[in-house]
Order: C-alpha cells, then sequence, then structure tokens
C-alpha cells in the first residue's frame, strides 16, 4: 500500500473518465463492479471552455454546460444513493476554478480530479491538460488549491511526455497534497512502479485494463488499484477485471494473516477469463 487507506475505495477497480460520455448515468450502470467513478472531464473556466467548443467543432464529445459548478454538483448528488465514491475530473487555466470546484466535490465527499493528462492541442494551449506536467510548479499550485479545501485530490497524468520525469512530478504533486495519482500508463507500464517508489500517494495505474492478466501486471507493480477507461461500459470486462482485482487483494489478505509476504495467491492459472464465467 503506498498511500493512505482514507483516498482509496473498495474495489479497488475504478472507471476513468471519458469526456462527454462520463457522467451520473454511466456511474451507475457500473456501480456493481466498481469503488469509484471519475466523472468529467469537465472545463471549468472560460479558456478551457472556448477549447472544449473547437474540441466539440471537430467533432470530440465534451460536457459544456451553461454551469460547470452546478452541473458538477447535480452530477455529484445524482450518485447520493449509489455504492461507489465517485470523483470529477477537472480542467482549469489557473488554480481558482479548481479550488471551488474541489469545495463542491468535498461536500459531497466526492474526489477531485487535476486533469494533467489530456493531450489535445487546443487544451493544452489554454494551459490544461498535460501542459501542466511541463510546468511543475504550475500544477503544484493547482493541488495546493484543491487540497487546501480538504478534498480528497487525485492528479491524472500520462507517460511518454518527452521532457518530463513523471516520477519526479508526482512526488511533487503528492507533497503538495495529492492524495491519488491516477496514471494512464500509455506503453510505458514499467513507469507505474517508478511513480509508487517516488510517491507517498495512493497510484492508480490506467491503460489497456481488460482482465486479469493486465491488473496482476499493474499490481505487481505497486499501484493501489486499477482503473478502466474505455470499455467501462461492457459489464463482461468490468466483471472480470473485479474479479481479478479482488482475487488479488483477497489473497495478500490471506497471506499476511498466515504470516507470508504480502501478495496474490498463488494457483488457478488457467482461469479463462475471457468467458467471464466462475472460476472451475
Amino acid at each position: 500500500m503506498s498511500g493512505s487507506e482514507d483516498s482509496l475505495f473498495t474495489p479497488r477497480v475504478a472507471l476513468a473518465s471519458l469526456s462527454g460520455r462520463s457522467d451520473a448515468a454511466w456511474a451507475r450502470a457500473a456501480s456493481e463492479y466498481t469503488g469509484a467513478a471519475f466523472l468529467g472531464g469537465i472545463a471549468l473556466d472560460e479558456p478551457t471552455r472556448a477549447a472544449a467548443r473547437s474540441l466539440v467543432d471537430r467533432e470530440r464529445e465534451e460536457f459544456l454546460p451553461a454551469d460547470p459548478l452546478e452541473f458538477v454538483d447535480d452530477q455529484l448528488a445524482a450518485l447520493a444513493d449509489t455504492p461507489i465514491r465517485p470523483a470529477f475530473n477537472v480542467r482549469a487555466s489557473s488554480p481558482g476554478p479548481v479550488r471551488e470546484a474541489a469545495a463542491v466535490c468535498r461536500d459531497r465527499n466526492a474526489i477531485v480530479e487535476i486533469n494533467a493528462h489530456c493531450r489535445q492541442d487546443e487544451m493544452c494551449a489554454a494551459g490544461a491538460g498535460e501542459s501542466l506536467l511541463r510546468e511543475p510548479d504550475r500544477l503544484c499550485e493547482y493541488v495546493r488549491a484543491a487540497a487546501g479545501t480538504d478534498a480528497t485530490v487525485s492528479l491524472k497524468c500520462r507517460t511518454e511526455l518527452d521532457g518530463v520525469d513523471l516520477p519526479a512530478v508526482a512526488a511533487r504533486a503528492s507533497d503538495a497534497g495529492a492524495d491519488l495519482i491516477h496514471v494512464d500508463a500509455m506503453d510505458s507500464e514499467g513507469v507505474v512502479a517508478e511513480v509508487v517508489a517516488a510517491t507517498d500517494a495512493a497510484v492508480v495505474a490506467n491503460n489497456g485494463v481488460r482482465d486479469r492478466a493486465t491488473v496482476r501486471e499493474y499490481l505487481a507493480c505497486g499501484a493501489d488499484a486499477v482503473s478502466v477507461g474505455r470499455p467501462s461500459d461492457d459489464p463482461r470486462v468490468l466483471r472480470r477485471v473485479r474479479r481479478a482485482v479482488d482475487e488479488w487483494f483477497d489473497g495478500a489478505e490471506a497471506d499476511r494473516r498466515d504470516g507470508a509476504g504480502a501478495g496474490p495467491r498463488s494457483g488457478d492459472e488457467d482461469w479463462a477469463e475471457t468467458t467471464g464465467g466462475p472460476k472451475p
């Protein structure tokens, strides 16, 4: 366990935000399999809203409500009776709007997630998305603004950005108050282990999480949880991922009770997860 238990969720499976699709209804539909859902992303201020409008003009899906903060609050309220930890992925060109969104999330017992992940040119030009990873001082201002509200703070980031030492940036974000580091590993899964080693925050691993093999790969790197992106509306995938996560952590708990090192139970290696059915 790399981070605080208070920042995590059970089961240790999350839904990763998909722009224009990840709303309360999407989260509710998957609540049987997941412990958290990252809604959004939502553009909070005029520069990022202008960027989102440009993305819509390019036929990308975006949330563009009249009042972004009211939208965040309404979506979180809609999940009040759903057994899932809600979260909201937010984009802004300065820390102030992030602070305001974090306060809304705090009042709904939700996680606020700073988007340092979006790679669309328009969003980066507005000072949001992955541009923040290239400016860690400015990123830490966002994190401190959110953490100052006493909200649980997540940072969504990505690997494979030229010139960016992601473990070092994650460590700085953790020191600034980030509780979770949500890593899109791209094709560099090993970077997850480097982020785990560099930070005291809990680490959520994302990208390609589909089955037992991918779950075990990330958890073996030390990740505290995994998240599912594009197939987040496919119950067959979610069922496989949930079962694999439960197996891993149940095995680790059993090993601790037995006095062995933490880790998954051995055996059952031939479990045919592609069927979605029970283990034999």
